[in-house]
């Protein structure tokens, strides 16, 4: 790494403390949630090669656990605030927006030539015709499954939901795990919701939902939850799956016990440390109805200036670099996903390949339950979603109490 690089790993009260000791001039104090030893080094690459692209500026880097980040964030925008803060697109992002946290960047958009390379998500970082933030990767979300194990069962894809189910029952009759998951975060449960409810009722339904203009009790997510506890009743899902972590669910799958796994592209990774890839395969969410959109999970991660940034003209230098494709390129892809810049070269891994034709020919792109709803809503509902899939027998109360929940969230906002 750069020799002015320096990288700090405190709670969230030393970091917060910290960050106000070091926040100088020429000093850019970057946030960092990438926790993942994998993600955390291909994080730190792509500092390193801004912080060799700008000898002038120091940069610092005070690194968080993942999960808590998601906590933290709340305080240190408000309290004492980095000049990079990374974040996700979506209502994730306007939450801060809109109580003035997140500094508008559209200059940077233009004056790098964002609005060209990163068209696509563009609309994910924009409130009110301003941009707030600048995307550094998206990734495809899918099923990611063994394929020798469907070979040797003589099973292809499923293309739609019937043939999904019949699958999952020829996988459990030959004594494999149909589908692994762990729900002990809780976020995985909302990937089956998000795409259930897009499946069934359409991109503009689901979306009216996470805006709290639908409600859980509406008629039409009868149908969303009675497919979806078909799976669980039929004990198609890994067992004790709300005690397991999203990365401790992988094992069955990289052991040959579990034949698929809904998860997004940073999934790869590990089955490449662990030697199985050739062995996986993907495929796009099936579909459940004809003429209803196949609509994407497509979450983007993002930087942020928060409005409280003491560097704020190196922090735009940082966000203009993206504009970098190779730096671009490499931030992305190196960490299992696609970069959003349309000028870097087109991937060369199979996964990423598929993740961009299904992303290219998608009807519409979500972010993610928990990145498209506000953050009040999106812990209950997670909640209730993890619970369905151990007790789908309780859905009427789980419900009602997610209703209540919309109404108290969003007729505040």
């Amino acid at each position: 790494m750069g020799g002015k690089m320096k990288i700090f790993s405190f709670g969230v009260v030393l970091t917060t403390l910290f960050t106000s000791f070091v926040s100088l001039a020429g000093t850019l104090v970057i946030n960092n949630n990438q926790s993942d030893p994998r993600a955390k080094e291909v994080m730190y690459a792509f500092i390193d090669a801004f912080d060799k692209a700008h000898p002038e500026v120091t940069v610092v880097v005070n690194d968080f656990d993942h999960e808590e980040y998601k906590v933290a964030i709340r305080n240190f925008l408000q309290a004492d605030a980095p000049d990079i803060a990374v974040w996700f697109a979506g209502n994730r992002m306007k939450f801060f927006v809109d109580q003035g946290l997140f500094e508008d960047v559209s200059d940077v958009w233009e004056s790098a030539g964002l609005n060209d390379s990163m068209a696509a998500s563009k609309g994910s970082l924009t409130v009110d015709g301003k941009q707030y933030g600048v995307p550094y990767a998206y990734y495809q979300w899918g099923v990611y499954y063994r394929k020798d194990i469907f070979d040797k069962l003589g099973l292809n894809e499923p293309r739609d939901f019937e043939e999904f189910k019949w699958v999952c029952a020829m996988l459990k009759k030959n004594g494999y795990t149909p589908i692994t998951i762990g729900t002990k975060y809780l976020w995985t449960a909302a990937a089956w919701f998000d795409y259930m409810n897009m499946r069934i009722n359409g991109y503009n339904f689901h979306m009216d939902l996470m805006a709290g203009n639908a409600s859980y009790e509406d008629p039409r997510l009868d149908d969303v939850f009675d497919k979806w506890a078909e799976l669980s009743n039929a004990g198609y899902y890994l067992e004790d799956h709300a005690s397991l972590s999203w990365q401790e669910a992988i094992t069955p799958m990289i052991n040959g016990e579990a034949a698929m796994y809904l998860m997004g592209n940073f999934v790869v990774p590990f089955f490449e440390d662990a030697g199985v890839a050739d062995n996986v395969d993907y495929f796009q969410f099936p579909m459940v109805y004809k003429g209803v959109g196949m609509a994407e999970d497509a979450p983007t991660d993002t930087f942020h200036i928060p409005s409280g940034a003491k560097n704020k003209e190196d922090a735009k230098k940082f966000l203009a670099f993206l504009a970098n494709p190779d730096a671009a390129k490499a931030l992305a892809e190196d960490n299992g996903s696609l970069t959003p810049n349309s000028n870097a070269t087109p991937p060369s891994d199979r996964f990423k390949q598929q993740g961009f034709a299904v992303l290219s020919s998608a009807s519409d792109i979500a972010q993610f339950y928990d990145r498209d709803t506000h953050p009040d809503m999106h812990g209950d509902g997670m909640k209730g979603f993890q619970e369905f899939m151990v007790k789908p027998e309780r859905i009427g109360a789980i419900r009602s109490r997610l209703d209540k929940t919309r109404k108290r969230v969003f007729s505040s906002n």
